[in-house]
């Protein structure tokens, strides 16, 4: 794994919170509602197809990754009431 630069830091901090932003669908057909982030993993997709080997869409990658596995943690635990404030 490489070593991010502090550039690299603060790019993947910032697109980490815009991908908090974006919407996911949760049901089973992909084909009705709004998935903002399956539309965000296509357009790094096609991007890398059109510059392969950039830094900036390996660190997209990486973070839609931790992104979609974060959200399915959340959706899977189950509630617990004590810890409401």
């Amino acid at each position: 794994m490489l070593c991010d630069t502090q550039e690299e830091k603060d790019f993947r901090e910032r697109y980490a919170h815009e991908l908090r932003k974006k919407k996911m669908q949760c049901s089973v057909n992909p084909h009705f509602g709004l998935d903002e982030l399956a539309d965000e993993v296509k357009s790094v997709k096609r991007q890398e197809l059109i510059t392969p080997g950039r830094r900036g869409e390996q660190i997209k990658h990486e973070e839609i990754s931790k992104e979609i596995l974060r959200r399915l943690s959340l959706r899977d635990r189950p509630f617990n009431y004590d810890e409401i404030p």
